[in-house]
């Protein structure tokens, strides 16, 4: 199904020309994979901030910092360089359901994800892809254990986010000859920033919940040197060569609850004598998963409180 009511561009996508002074000649100057300058257990930097769309009931942004290459000193295109993550998100309700739709007796919580066309490198279309409706399956099953729907009978809720830049699966020097596929690896740290942003949106908008839900994601990776493996948390799949396994969950800290849980890999078959991830469980994959949602979680808490200061003042 086509949108008639545009002109699309082409459905493989473009990207920007590479002029001849960028090309380095040198293959020591040539543009290299970002490498993870962060301990394994450190997650990146976040920017987490409420109330950014006035006409909503309530709204938040969440960026996550870009990787840098090695010889970032150098310059390159913006079509060469690494993303991070930026999100927008929107709630709107609760409000009355219309007229003809069935009586409920709690709260209708609608979910919608959709990635901006400029997002990723590869051009996304105006309507949702497979992977775009995974995403809010994924989010409203984190969000519906969150919401106290009771308190809101005959009323729906309307949560949309915005994909402004989305993370890669792979660095764009892994297939430059097309020949290389590469999993869905960007979904995990996409799903765990939607999480987020939309567990601050709802808290904004006012609507009561159990807890303030936060995503955090763990991986098994293979470095880039070897054929070692390691448990890090909040990977960037352009900065490792291969991404074993990886875990995203939906944690409430106060009730130490999951409410939603999503591994994707292959984990648990190595051999116990050797020293390789293939020996970590799934156990220790979710457990570290945890301690990322849970660093999510500060600079949720720390951006709710900076908000109702500010409101507060206002009064």
């Amino acid at each position: 199904m086509t949108d008639r009511r545009r002109i699309n561009g082409p459905s493989g996508g473009s990207s920007a020309p590479i002029y001849s002074k960028y090309i380095q000649k040198d293959a020591a100057s040539q543009t290299e994979r970002p490498s993870r300058i962060r301990q394994p257990n450190v997650l990146r930097k976040m920017f987490l901030k409420t109330g950014v769309t006035p006409s909503a009931s309530g709204s938040a942004y969440l960026e996550l910092e870009a990787s840098k290459a090695p010889n970032s000193r150098a310059p390159v295109l913006a079509s060469l360089s690494t993303s991070g993550l930026k999100l927008t998100c929107t709630v709107h309700g609760p409000r009355p359901l219309p007229k003809n739709a069935p009586f409920s007796p709690h709260i209708i919580l609608s979910t919608h994800v959709k990635y901006a066309p400029f997002a990723t490198r590869k051009r996304r279309g105006y309507l949702r892809d497979s992977s775009e409706r995974d995403l809010g399956v994924h989010l409203e099953t984190a969000l519906r254990g969150v919401i106290i729907g009771d308190r809101w009978p005959k009323s729906g809720v309307e949560v949309i986010i915005t994909i402004l830049e989305g993370e890669e699966d792979q660095w764009w020097g892994d297939n430059r000859g097309g020949s290389i596929t590469a999993g869905d690896w960007g979904m995990m740290s996409v799903l765990s920033g939607c999480i987020t942003v939309a567990s601050a949106a709802i808290a904004d908008a006012g609507i009561d919940c159990v807890d303030v839900v936060s995503g955090g994601v763990a991986a098994v990776v293979k470095s880039n040197q070897g054929k070692q493996t390691t448990l890090v948390l909040d990977p960037v799949p352009s900065e490792h060569q291969e991404i074993l396994a990886a875990c995203i969950v939906a944690y409430l800290p106060a009730r130490d609850e999951i409410t939603d849980l999503w591994v994707k890999g292959d984990i648990g078959h190595g051999d116990q004598s050797t020293n390789t991830a293939q020996s970590a469980s799934y156990e220790e994959l979710a457990d570290n998963a945890v301690q990322a949602a849970l660093g999510s979680h500060r600079v949720l808490v720390a951006a709710l409180k900076e908000t109702a200061n500010m409101k507060l003042e206002r009064q």
